[in-house]
């Protein structure tokens, strides 16, 4: 049975709803006066009489004040504040959270009559636990999601968990960058909203390399430069096997090592999309550089390989000169006595590197979708892009924030930050490698026993392609 619709209620609780949204939202400032009655009278289409019910029950909810002769006011907060909470999810291992605590303290500023609770998740099961709180309704109204996360949603098809938002005053084209969008559009559509991104890239310490007597800007240009420079910035010590320094490290992140076959033009899946070609020989002489750099020469560790972030450690502690990392890592530089700096990737047989991105998510099932819309148009705000910036050094997704040299200190960023626009041209994503990532993961676990030196870059490749086809359910062809 269809349910007639009430035009007055609808009018009714739409004029409530949006006075409320736009308190809370802080359209409406404290101490500020709303429209007279007669002006929301007519606006609305409704009586004076419940014009005034909604002013009323606004009063018994606290948000506004009846001042005699004047009219209707925002209620200046005091004490006894009745304020809405917005729930906010985050990675409890982030290097920004930082950042995060003081742009939600400098929110709640701005909109008195919000709370926002930071809920912390482990990152290891994040997109599982998400999930389940969110089917179970004890979601959060707003939270973080990488790229990853994002191609998580899609392959367990849980997209459905997201109310897709886009701020209305971003044109991407010419206010930020479409790569970075594209890696969270679906369809055609935006469905979380980045805030954040970086290019994966070289990072090196500054004296270390001074004191190995390189100059490195003028000598790194192919993967050759690389290992002639990591050869010289290895230190073993005297009358022992034990290195003291290595040249150069990469951790086993699926962020990491992938570069290194793009650059040498490789590729994972045929043109067509169907079959896996991982064991083609791009892709087979790129990881045998990475392996040789491991065993043959010696330059790099080996046990980094168990972990996506030891590299960074090594790093801190001045036991390694240069790391393939990215600007979210470099955050944990803040504070330490490291002289470094950034460059681009050596390149093989083309320029490459992998780009990733967090954004911000509204769940569909939030009781608040209009604060939380808010939320995210405030952290995509140049004022609170600009706090993303001036205190760390992942990059924003404003570009006149992300371009802003004026906002660059010597303490937090490096001196060659914005490397990041001359990477970003020929930047791929995960999405480019043409795998789900079930598979990729599948193909990071299957490395495990190149990483050990315990098979060849030929039958690593050609098992995992196999592997890879049976997923597909691809038949290989038999010579004959």
């Amino acid at each position: 049975m269809l349910k007639r619709t009430n035009s007055f209620e609808d009018r009714y609780n739409r004029l409530q709803q949006e006075l409320r949204n736009e308190i809370l939202t802080g359209s409406l400032l404290p101490g500020e006066f709303i429209l007279p009655e007669n002006t929301l009278s007519e606006k609305y289409e409704i009586s004076r009489v419940s014009v005034r019910k909604v002013l009323a029950k606004l009063v018994d909810e606290g948000l506004i004040e009846k001042i005699a002769g004047k009219g209707n006011r925002v209620r200046i907060p005091g004490e006894d504040l009745k304020r809405e909470t917005l729930t906010v999810a985050w990675f409890s291992t982030s290097y920004e959270l930082d950042i995060i605590r003081n742009l939600i303290a400098l929110y709640e500023q701005t909109h008195p009559y919000v709370k926002v609770e930071l809920l912390l998740l482990t990152e290891a099961e994040y997109i599982n636990n998400l999930v389940h709180l969110i089917n179970y309704g004890f979601g959060p109204d707003v939270f973080i999601l990488s790229d990853i996360h994002i191609r998580h949603l899609i392959e367990k098809d849980h997209l459905d968990i997201l109310m897709p938002y886009m701020p209305a005053g971003i044109d991407i084209e010419r206010d930020s960058y479409q790569k970075v969008f594209d890696m969270f559009t679906v369809q055609g559509e935006v469905v979380s909203t980045p805030i954040v991104f970086s290019p994966t890239v070289i990072c090196y310490n500054e004296r270390l390399i001074k004191d190995a007597s390189a100059e490195l800007h003028d000598s790194m240009k192919d993967w050759s430069d690389l290992l002639s420079l990591a050869e010289r910035c290895t230190v073993q010590r005297k009358d022992s096997e034990v290195i003291d320094r290595f040249g150069f490290c990469f951790s086993a992140s699926p962020n990491r090592w992938p570069v290194f076959m793009l650059q040498n033009d490789g590729r994972f899946i045929e043109k067509d999309g169907r079959a896996s070609v991982f064991s083609e020989s791009n892709n087979v002489e790129a990881l045998q550089f990475c392996v040789d750099l491991m065993y043959k020469h010696q330059v790099s560790p080996i046990y980094s390989h168990g972990s996506s972030y030891l590299a960074e450690g090594l790093f801190k502690k001045e036991r390694v000169a240069m790391i393939l990392t990215t600007y979210y890592f470099m955050n944990e530089f803040r504070g330490h006595d490291l002289r470094w700096d950034v460059l681009p990737l050596p390149q093989r047989k083309k320029p490459a590197t992998l780009l990733i991105g967090g954004s911000l998510a509204i769940n569909r099932q939030t009781n608040q979708p209009e604060i939380a819309k808010d939320f995210i148009t405030f952290m995509t705000s140049k004022t609170a892009q600009t706090m993303l910036k001036q205190q760390g050094c992942t990059i924003p997704i404003l570009r006149e924030v992300a371009e802003d040299d004026g906002l660059l200190d010597p303490d937090i960023h490096p001196e060659c930050y914005n490397v990041f626009l001359e990477v970003l041209p020929y930047a791929s994503t995960l999405r480019d490698l043409s795998l789900s990532q079930s598979e990729l993961e599948l193909v990071q676990k299957e490395l495990s026993l190149l990483w050990a030196n315990m098979e060849t870059p030929e039958d690593a490749c050609k098992r995992i392609e196999d592997q890879l086809n049976g997923l597909r359910n691809i038949v290989p062809v038999s010579g004959g």
